[in-house]
């Protein structure tokens, strides 16, 4: 059994609405710079960006950025465009992950690719992302554009990464975590960096927050990689073990098939060659993973980083936004969806 934390007790859902509370005006102002960005002249532009924005996901890294940017005492406006980019180029992201892992469904939802097809799908992708970083020019801060730019480039190589390791089995540990830096801790990085940049923070702040956001994002990442083993298919929008039906090897298979014998290894491998994974097959390996502790091991790897997030954000004084923050860390292990 995966291991509880105090803060699991609290429903998800309403734990987020309160780490938002101070921040919820300026994520409504968010909101309509997306819905600016979805309207468009061409009219397949604005249906399916609008598509994309109509349902809010969560929106962690523009509430990152902003809360890191109150951590500091920042009175300006520039956060709310910041905000809506970094949320625009992590839609962009995942506008292409479902291209290329094929999946049907997005939060509840049929993926851009299944309505619209990919050929389309892929231009828009590129799209949001030239868009974003097009409009990050009206940023006073050079430095801004320059790690929007390197941040995108970064999330690529690690999609390509991941999709040429695809169906190793032999994959490492160590390569799992180079990826999954890449492709997600470091968006949420690039965001808390951004706050701080915004702010006027010294370089040793900037660190700190850079840091933060890292830490943070590699937590997400792994407790996202363990729902696929221990959610639900209507709370996650998707079915389980979906990211094994497309050929993803994340930590728990790792851990599994680095630990669990020759005969657990020989009959995962079996099962995994088999396109597309069968009902019976998927219970046969969830029951494996489960039985030789991967799921506990990979929740403690999580726990790890959670931990350290809120080590690096303690450097900060006291305050209302750190609270926050160290919340945030919180809310994001004991996640269900």
């Amino acid at each position: 059994m995966v291991k509880e934390s105090l803060y699991a007790q609290i429903k998800n859902d309403l734990s987020i609405r309160a780490l938002y509370k101070d921040i919820r005006t300026d994520l409504d102002k968010v909101e309509q710079n997306l819905r600016l960005f979805a309207d468009s002249p061409n009219r397949l532009i604005s249906e399916i960006s609008g598509y994309l924005f109509q349902k809010a996901g969560k929106r962690i890294r523009p509430a990152l950025l902003m809360l890191c940017t109150k951590l500091l005492g920042y009175k300006g406006e520039e956060h709310i465009l910041m905000s809506a980019l970094v949320e625009t180029i992590h839609t962009a992201s995942l506008i292409h992950d479902d291209i290329i892992d094929n999946s049907k469904l997005r939060r509840g939802r049929e993926s851009v690719h299944s309505r619209w097809g990919p050929n389309i799908t892929v231009l828009l992708g590129d799209y949001l992302y030239i868009k974003s970083l097009g409009l990050s020019l009206q940023s006073q801060h050079h430095q801004i554009i320059n790690i929007l730019t390197d941040i995108s480039a970064r999330m690529i190589e690690g999609e390509l990464n991941e999709y040429y390791m695809s169906g190793n089995l032999d994959l490492e540990e160590k390569d799992y975590l180079d990826i999954i830096n890449k492709k997600t801790a470091s968006l949420f990085s690039a965001s808390c960096r951004i706050g701080g940049i915004l702010a006027q923070a010294s370089e040793d702040k900037e660190q700190h927050l850079t840091d933060f956001g890292t830490t943070l994002g590699m937590c997400f990442q792994i407790i996202d990689d363990l729902l696929d083993f221990t959610g639900e298919e209507k709370t996650l929008g998707k079915p389980v073990l979906s990211d094994i039906s497309e050929g993803r090897i994340t930590l728990p298979l790792i851990y599994t098939l680095k630990s669990d014998g020759n005969v657990n290894r020989k009959r995962l491998t079996e099962l995994l060659k088999a396109k597309p994974l069968e009902k019976k097959a998927r219970e046969e390996i969830l029951e494996i993973v489960k039985s030789n502790g991967a799921l506990d091991y990979t929740y403690r790897k999580a726990e790890e980083f959670s931990l350290r997030s809120k080590e690096i954000i303690s450097f900060f004084p006291e305050s209302v936004h750190r609270r926050s923050l160290i919340l945030f860390s919180d809310y994001i292990l004991t996640r269900r969806k």
